[in-house]
């Protein structure tokens, strides 16, 4: 686990805000490329790639950036989003303690379906890869593909790594993504890497959820125990392992959250527990977006992106 002081990142981005986000950005692009060029080594043995990480991890942009790497490299790599094989709501049959649907859980997966497709995709057999709508929670279309000889398939999502729901250890390499980096503010404290995720989706799910912050923050604790229970326990089953945390990511989101946390803070009654973010964005220095390129993994929160989620 990597520690940072926010009093570094604030004189990086004081110095020259778009040299250190252009160091930032290249970095974490240099690992995607690495892992890419590692996986080509072994496609013809491991023609699926599985990429796991918790909520707000960016496992999208990871893919797509691999993806984008192994596809200039001759390789034509297909990205499977395994939110596509949940089940349809009448069929899931797994709740919590509140007798609610377990949306956490690795059961509402269709996981015969996934794992019959994987053997077929990985003997290059044609399958129907279904497409999820997330608002009617119930599946709508989807669409034929068939891995041909030295393509690879690229499936994420949070429950990749679990082997009871993929069981392809022999033919699959592994990544798993995740913010692996703690600020230390100056006081002290550190801001543990769930918050910098956290901050991530109330961003996204403001914008592109239709999910108002307070909502999010009810999430929150399912989240996490779904994290400690489903996805956690897999991490040691990657090959490659991701840290997405970008130094200038509390200064961008600075301006995006400043006028929510406030809100929170007088009307959310449990907020004490996220009180770091308060403290970190008081702390942190600005940036404006514009100067955040569209291929930026924050980009896939705050918008703008040239990659299509």
């Amino acid at each position: 686990m990597n520690i940072i002081d926010i009093k570094e990142l604030n004189e990086r981005l004081e110095r020259s805000p778009a040299e250190y986000i252009g160091e930032c950005c290249d970095k974490y692009n240099d690992e995607c490329t690495k892992i890419a060029e590692k996986i080509s080594e072994t496609a013809s043995e491991r023609p699926i790639i599985l990429l796991s990480g918790p909520s707000g991890s960016g496992k999208t942009t990871s893919a797509l950036k691999i993806e984008a790497v192994l596809d200039k490299m001759g390789m034509e790599t297909h990205t499977i989003s395994m939110d596509n094989y949940f089940l349809p709501k009448h069929l899931v049959q797994v709740f919590d303690e509140n007798n609610q649907i377990d949306y956490e859980s690795p059961l509402r997966i269709d996981i015969p379906l996934l794992r019959e497709h994987m053997m077929k995709i990985a003997n290059c057999e044609p399958v129907d890869v279904p497409y999820f709508d997330f608002v009617s929670q119930d599946r709508a279309g989807g669409r034929e593909l068939r891995r041909k000889k030295g393509e690879i398939v690229l499936f994420e999502g949070i429950h990749a790594l679990n082997p009871e729901v993929t069981g392809t250890d022999d033919i699959a390499s592994c990544i798993y993504v995740s913010v692996r980096t703690r600020i230390r503010l100056s006081d002290g404290s550190l801001v543990h890497p769930k918050l910098i995720r956290l901050m991530r989706r109330l961003i996204r799910d403001r914008n592109f959820r239709n999910r108002c912050p307070a909502e999010t923050l009810d999430m929150f604790e399912s989240v996490q125990k779904g994290e400690d229970n489903y996805i956690n326990p897999y991490k040691f089953r990657a090959h490659f392992d991701v840290d997405t945390f970008h130094g200038f990511e509390p200064a961008l989101f600075k301006p995006l959250l400043d006028d929510d946390i406030r809100a929170l803070m007088e009307t959310y009654e449990p907020f004490e527990e996220f009180l770091p973010i308060s403290k970190l964005l008081k702390e942190s220095s600005q940036i404006s977006e514009t100067l955040v390129p569209p291929a930026a993994l924050a980009r896939e929160f705050i918008g703008g992106s040239c990659f299509e989620y």
